[in-house]
């Protein structure tokens, strides 16, 4: 990328939040324009520093990272990478619901959050497989799948459905265009459908409505 990416780093403990500020300062290619110590403080800086990634804590006083991400989701186009202490966590999973475009643990490796800031600014969302199927899993498995959200399938031609079907297994470009026997090209024209006609804001909002809708059956392949 370019262009410097700018950085929002929220956490309301001063060692966490220094740390990130500190690693993603020393890359040439990034540049930590401000840090908040809690949620309502974040969506205060998102709208006036206009980052284009926002590294989220999920669990803070005031306002959670949930109430923030969905805040700033809905107001501005920062991206959101939501952190956690945890692998399988409800409030994550709420998160990715609001609009955040992936997450990472809180022992992740310097390089790996460096990876994952360029990766989410370039319009790439942030989904480990084993872990982001987990936890959706877990999480939808716990109830049946919305009706309304099942319906909205229909809208989708058979190829779009199948798409999104291997979108929500955690599938690359590249690995779907290899399932389905198209080019990366025609799979990247397939998503990009798929999202406008679900109105999602991008993959992890996908790989969330393949289970929600019942298009993807929690614990099965």
């Amino acid at each position: 990328m370019d262009a410097t990416i700018r950085v929002l780093v929220v956490d309301d403990q001063d060692l966490f939040r220094g740390g990130f500020a500190m690693i993603l300062n020393a890359q040439p290619d990034i540049t930590v324009v401000g840090e908040a110590a809690d949620g309502a403080e974040a969506v205060r800086a998102a709208a006036a520093l206009a980052p284009d990634v926002v590294l989220m804590d999920i669990r803070m006083p005031t306002l959670d990272g949930v109430g923030a991400t969905a805040a700033i989701c809905q107001s501005c186009a920062a991206k959101v990478l939501v952190l956690t202490m945890y692998d399988v966590d409800d409030y994550v999973y709420a998160a990715l619901r609001a609009g955040a475009s992936g997450f990472l643990l809180k022992d992740v490796r310097r390089d790996e959050l460096v990876r994952a800031v360029r990766l989410v600014a370039a319009g790439e969302s942030l989904l480990a497989p084993s872990v982001t199927r987990r936890l959706i899993a877990d999480v939808v498995g716990r109830g049946a799948a919305r009706p309304a959200l099942a319906r909205r399938l229909d809208e989708l031609t058979e190829r779009e459905s199948e798409t999104l079907r291997l979108l929500g297994r955690g599938l690359s470009n590249s690995e779907i265009a290899a399932t389905l026997v198209v080019s990366e090209h025609t799979v990247k024209s397939h998503v990009s459908s798929v999202l406008t006609k679900l109105g999602l804001r991008d993959r992890a909002q996908a790989v969330v409505f393949a289970y929600e809708s019942g298009l993807i059956v929690a614990g099965q392949d």
